[in-house]
């Protein structure tokens, strides 16, 4: 099983994958292994650019993939966009919005963005995975982008933060729910990557506080115990080894990619 990428990883050929937020980053990384494992590949985002992402992984993998616009937090449109599919392996629910939410931010702009979280990140998640464990079969796989601020905090990013604990929370009451079906349901917990996502609240934070980008990006990864920004396909495998055969006994569990900010 290699580790940069999907070639070798086992149990994922032939597997029909859906990976949500898949049009850029994380979600696009984790695509492309897949498609480089053998895998039946669609992708999904709200964003126009997820016909651009499928034609690049189609290129540059030789794979077929399918693209799906759909905004997540639209129940009807969910369940509309993934009618089609008809058995599904596994999810990958990517996609997530991380901007800052200052509990003293002026006006009520900060209100109207925390609830816009929680319906991307938390509900619209929700829906993206009842309509998928209606076509799954024991074997299935459920894995979420969570993060290492699950398990931890920071200041500034309260609807965030929150969000991701509840995905936690989501995911083990569904592998509890579904492990009798066996259908192993797993959370991907990143550090700090050099995405647009995760780089365009920093540069937001930084005008909040009055201070440089770079101070911030020093001080985060100044948490780690190994130093620097990783790059979206430093977490593609994970995703990979928890759908593979390798991780079929493993349910409920974290598994942290973060150059050691949080330790259990």
């Amino acid at each position: 099983m290699k580790a940069a990428n999907g070639e070798g990883m086992t149990g994922l050929e032939k597997k029909r994958v859906l990976v949500t937020g898949a049009n850029r980053g994380i979600g696009f990384a984790a695509a492309k292994g897949f498609a480089e494992a053998g895998a039946r590949l669609t992708i999904l985002s709200e964003a126009d650019a997820i016909y651009e992402a499928a034609e690049a992984i189609a290129r540059e993998t030789g794979a077929r993939v399918d693209a799906l616009q759909c905004d997540i937090r639209d129940r009807a449109a969910v369940a509309q966009a993934i009618a089609p599919l008809g058995r599904l392996d596994i999810l990958v629910n990517n996609a997530g919005i991380q901007p800052i939410t200052p509990i003293r931010a002026p006006g009520e702009e900060v209100e109207a963005t925390f609830r816009r979280v929680f319906d991307v990140n938390v509900l619209g998640t929700y829906y993206v995975t009842r309509e998928a464990v209606k076509r799954m079969e024991a074997g299935g796989r459920i894995v979420f982008t969570a993060s290492v601020w699950s398990k931890s905090a920071a200041a500034n990013y309260s609807a965030y933060v929150a969000s991701k604990h509840a995905v936690l929370g989501f995911m083990r009451a569904l592998a509890k729910e579904l492990g009798p079906e066996g259908i192993a349901v797993n959370a991907v917990c990143p550090g700090w990557v050099r995405t647009e996502g995760a780089m365009e609240p920093v540069r937001e934070d930084a005008r909040f506080q009055g201070r440089s980008e770079q101070e911030l990006i020093d001080e985060a990864v100044n948490l780690q115990a190994m130093g620097g920004l990783m790059e979206p396909e430093d977490i593609a495998s994970a995703f990979l080894f928890l759908a593979s055969d390798a991780a079929k006994n493993i349910t409920g569990q974290t598994l942290h990619v973060d150059r050691g900010e949080f330790m259990d």
